[in-house]
C-alpha cells in the first residue's frame, strides 16, 4: 500500500513516525557504534573490515535519510510560501531523486573504499609486515654494533700494549710515538689519543695520532663522559656521523684517559637512524591503527554525508529554478481568474518547455483581454439596450412577456405581472401556471385575440397580439375590460335614452284617459259591479310603474355632472336609513360610524341616490330569503388617513353566481328589477373617483362596499365653484380604482 492510497492525515502520522525513527536511529545507532568499539579488549589492534564497514553503513543511512527528511521540510515550507502552494510535491520528488541518485552510487563508493582500505592496510598491521621492520632494523644495529665491538676490542688491546709500553719509555719518546703509531695503523682505526682530564680543567691532550687533522678533537671528551668512566663503566662509546669512538681509561693514577675511534661509511650511520625512525614511526602506527581506521571510516561517512547533502541543496535549488516559472504562471492564472486579464508572465531567456508554456500563456491572456474588452464593449452596448427595453417596458401599460421555445416565461414587465396576479418572480416558470388562457393561444394561428381571464378573483378581458421571434414568441395585452364596460354602458345609455323617450310620449295620454273614464264612467258603472274600477286602477297603476321605469332609464342615460361640497356623511346615511327604517319595521336597522364621522367631498344628492340603492337592494334581498332567521342591515362608516369606506351589510339571500356582472346594466335577479341600481350606483361610485366591491357576509348575506380616495376626490372637486383651483390648467390626469 502506498501512501497515495492513505488519506491525508493518515499520511501525515506515518510520515511523522518516520522522522522520529530517523532520529532515534541517528541517536542510537553512533552509540551502539561506540560501545561495540569501546568493549574490545585491545585498543590498538584493528577491527574486522566487515565490521567496519557495517558500522559505517549502518550509522550513514540514518544520515542520509535525515537529510533527506530535512529538505523534505525545507522543499514543503518554501511550496507553502510560493504562488503554487500546496504541500510541495514536485520539490519533494526532485530532492528525492536527486538524493537517491547521490546517495546509492555514493553508498556503494563508501563500502568498495572502506573495505578496499582496510583489507589493504590490514597487511602493513599484520605481524609478517611488523616482523620485516624490526628485522631490518636488527640486521643493521647488529652491524653497527658489531663496528662498535670491534672498536672496543681493539681499543682494550691497544691500551694494554699501550700501558706496557709505558714501563719501557715514558710517553715523550720517539719510540713510544712510534709504537703508538703502530699500533693505532694495525688495529685499523682511524685516529686516537691520550687525554689527560683534571677537576676544574679542560682536558689537555698529551699524544695523538691526527691523520685527518681534526681541530675539536679534544673536544669529545667532556666530563659527563669522564664520570662516567669514574663511576665504573669500561668504556663510553662516542658515536659520529661517520665514525664510531671510544672513550677508556688508560691511567687512573695519572688521570689520563685513551680516545680511539674507526671511521666508516657515512650511509651505514644513516640509515640506521633512519631504521630508528622508521620503526618508532611503525610502532606509533601501531598504536593509533584502531584510532587512524575510524578516522579514515569517520571521514567517509562524513564526506558522504556532505555529498548527500549538497545533492539535496542541489535538488532544492533546482526545484526552486523549475518551481518559479511555474509559480508565476500560477500566480498569472489566479490573476486572470480574478478578472485581471492584463496578467503576464516576464518573458523567459531559454527555449525550453517552460519557455513555450509561458509564451503560450502570455499570448492566451492577451487575446482573452482583447476578446472580453470587446465582450464588455458588446455586453454594454447590450445593457444600455437592455436598460433601455426595460425602461420603455417598464413606462407602458400594455402587458409584455417574452417566451422562450418551451414556453417559459424570459422576460416579463410589471404591468404584465400586474395584468396576470403574479406574485413573486415570474421569470423561467411556465406560461400555463400563469395564465392557461394565453398559453392556449400559442397552440393556434391566430396573431391577435381578445381572452377573458380571471386574476386575483376578479375578470378581465384581454386583447391580445402574437409576434414571433428567433428566440420565441413575445405576448403583447392591454387590459380592455374597462373599456369594453364604457362601451356596454354607453350603448345601454343611448338605448336607454331612446326607450325613455318613445315610452314616455304616450305614458301621459294613457294616463290621462284611463283617469277621465274613471271620473266619467265611473259613476255610471254598478256598485257591485267593480271590474270597471279594477282595469282602471290597473291601467293607472301600470301607467306609474312605466313611468318609474323610465325616469330610471332617465337618470342612467342622462346622469347630471356632480357637484362637490363638504357634505356630512352621517346626515345623509341617517336620512337613507331613516326612510327605509321607518317603511320596513320588520328589519333591524344599525348604522356604525367612527368618532368624530368622517366629512366627504361629494354631491350630496347623488351619493343619497347611490346609498338608497344599495339600502334599497339589501332590503329586498333580506325579504326575499323569507325564513324566520335574522333580519339585519347594517351600515358602517369608516375613515382612514387616504380614504373613506362606505359598506352596507345584510342578511339576505346572498350574491348570485354571476356575481361579476350584477353592476351591468339590464342585470337583475329579480321579476320586477330594472337591472340599473346597481349600475347607477357603480356610475356614481366612478364619478367620485372610487369603486364598488362585494363581498360574502359572515353567517350568510351580502357586503357592500365603496371605496373613495380623498386624494382623487380633491383632484375631482378641483375647479368647481366650491373649491377652485391654483392653476386653471390642472387636471385630473386619471381615475383610481379601488376593489376589495
Amino acid at each position: 500500500m502506498t501512501l497515495a492510497e492513505f488519506g491525508a492525515p493518515q499520511a501525515r502520522a506515518l510520515i511523522r513516525w518516520i522522522e522520529l525513527g530517523v532520529i532515534a536511529l541517528v541517536v542510537a545507532v553512533p552509540l551502539a557504534s561506540w560501545w561495540i568499539i569501546a568493549r574490545g579488549p585491545d585498543s590498538a589492534l584493528l577491527l574486522t573490515p566487515p565490521l567496519v564497514a557495517l558500522m559505517l553503513v549502518a550509522n550513514l543511512l540514518p544520515g542520509m535519510a535525515l537529510l533527506v527528511l530535512v529538505g523534505r521540510r525545507i522543499a514543503m515550507r518554501r511550496a507553502a510560501a510560493s504562488p503554487i502552494g500546496g504541500e510541495g510535491r514536485l520539490h519533494v520528488r526532485l530532492v528525492a531523486l536527486f538524493s537517491a541518485v547521490a546517495a546509492v552510487p555514493t553508498l556503494f563508493v563508501v563500502i568498495f573504499a572502506s573495505l578496499l582500505f582496510q583489507y589493504g592496510v590490514e597487511f602493513w598491521f599484520s605481524d609478517r609486515a611488523r616482523g620485516v621492520l624490526e628485522n631490518s632494523y636488527a640486521i643493521a644495529r647488529e652491524v653497527y654494533q658489531a663496528e662498535v665491538d670491534r672498536v672496543t676490542r681493539e681499543t682494550r688491546t691497544m691500551r694494554d700494549d699501550l700501558r706496557g709500553y709505558l714501563r719501557l719509555v715514558p710517553m715523550e719518546s720517539r719510540a713510544f710515538q712510534e709504537g703508538y703509531a703502530v699500533q693505532v695503523l694495525k688495529r685499523e682505526l682511524s685516529e686516537s689519543m691520550i687525554v689527560q682530564f683534571t677537576a676544574g680543567q679542560p682536558a689537555r691532550r698529551l699524544i695523538m695520532v691526527n691523520p685527518y687533522e681534526r681541530n675539536d678533537i679534544e673536544r669529545l671528551v667532556t666530563p659527563e663522559l669522564v664520570a662516567k668512566l669514574r663511576a665504573g663503566a669500561p668504556a663510553v662509546v662516542i658515536p659520529e656521523r661517520d665514525r664510531i669512538g671510544l672513550l677508556t681509561v688508560f691511567d687512573p693514577r695519572a688521570g689520563t684517559y685513551l680516545y680511539a675511534a674507526r671511521v666508516f661509511d657515512p650511509q651505514i650511520n644513516a640509515q640506521l637512524r633512519r631504521g630508528e625512525r622508521v620503526l618508532s614511526d611503525y610502532r606509533t602506527l601501531i598504536d593509533r591503527s584502531r584510532s587512524l581506521q575510524l578516522q579514515f571510516n569517520a571521514a567517509l561517512l562524513l564526506i558522504s554525508l556532505l555529498i548527500v547533502g549538497l545533492a539535496v541543496w542541489v535538488a532544492l535549488a533546482v526545484a526552486d529554478r523549475l518551481v518559479r516559472p511555474v509559480g508565476e504562471l500560477v500566480a498569472a492564472a489566479r490573476a486572470v481568474a480574478e478578472g485581471d486579464l492584463s496578467a503576464r508572465v516576464a518573458q523567459p531567456r531559454r527555449r525550453d518547455e517552460i519557455g513555450t508554456l509561458a509564451r503560450a500563456f502570455n499570448a492566451m491572456t492577451g487575446q482573452l483581454e482583447a476578446q472580453t474588452g470587446a465582450l464588455v464593449a458588446a455586453n454594454d452596448q447590450l445593457e444600455s439596450r437592455r436598460a433601455l427595453i426595460e425602461a420603455v417596458m417598464s413606462g407602458v401599460s400594455a402587458g409584455v412577456i417574452s417566451i422562450d421555445r418551451d414556453r417559459a416565461v424570459r422576460l416579463i414587465n410589471d404591468s404584465a405581472a400586474a395584468l396576470l396576479g403574479v406574485r413573486g418572480s415570474a421569470v423561467g416558470r411556465p406560461l400555463a401556471a400563469l395564465s392557461p388562457e394565453l398559453d392556449a393561444l400559442l397552440g393556434g394561428d391566430a396573431r391577435e385575440a381578445v381572452v377573458q381571464i380571471v386574476a386575483g378573483g376578479e375578470a378581465r378581458t384581454l386583447a391580445v397580439k402574437i409576434a414571433f421571434a428567433d428566440a420565441g414568441p413575445i405576448l403583447t395585452f392591454d387590459d380592455i375590460t374597462q373599456q369594453l364596460l364604457d362601451q356596454r354602458r354607453a350603448a345601454w345609455a343611448d338605448v336607454a335614452r331612446r326607450i325613455a323617450h318613445e315610452i314616455k310620449n304616450p305614458l301621459t295620454p294613457i294616463q290621462l284617459a284611463a283617469e277621465r273614464l274613471q271620473r266619467r264612467y265611473g259613476k255610471n258603472v254598478p256598485a257591485d259591479d267593480g271590474t270597471f274600477a279594477r282595469l282602471t286602477e290597473t291601467i293607472v297603476r301600470q301607467v306609474g310603474d312605466l313611468r318609474r321605469m323610465v325616469d330610471e332609464f332617465s337618470s342612467f342615460a342622462r346622469m347630471p355632472k356632480p357637484v362637490f361640497r363638504d357634505e356630512a356623511l352621517l346626515d345623509i346615511a341617517r336620512q337613507v336609513m331613516f326612510l327605509h327604517e321607518v317603511a320596513h319595521a320588520g328589519i333591524a336597522f344599525r348604522l356604525n360610524h367612527d368618532e368624530p364621522p368622517p366629512v366627504m367631498r361629494c354631491d350630496r344628492r347623488q351619493l343619497g341616490q347611490a346609498l338608497t340603492n344599495l339600502v334599497k337592494n339589501a332590503v329586498e334581498a333580506i325579504e326575499s330569503k323569507g325564513d324566520g332567521g335574522e333580519k339585519l342591515l347594517e351600515m358602517t362608516l369608516a375613515e382612514t388617513p387616504t380614504a373613506i369606506t362606505i359598506s352596507v351589510a345584510d342578511s339576505g339571500v346572498g350574491l348570485p353566481i354571476e356575481r361579476d356582472r350584477i353592476v351591468e346594466p339590464y342585470m337583475t335577479t329579480r321579476a320586477r328589477g330594472t337591472g340599473l341600481g346597481l349600475a347607477i350606483v357603480k356610475k356614481i361610485a366612478e364619478e367620485h373617483g372610487g369603486a364598488i366591491a362585494f363581498a360574502d357576509r359572515p353567517g350568510g348575506g351580502t357586503i357592500v362596499t365603496l371605496a373613495f380616495d380623498k386624494a382623487a376626490l380633491a383632484a375631482l372637486a378641483c375647479g368647481t365653484p366650491d373649491q377652485p383651483c391654483g392653476d386653471d390648467d390642472a387636471r385630473p390626469a386619471m381615475l383610481t380604482r379601488f376593489r376589495k
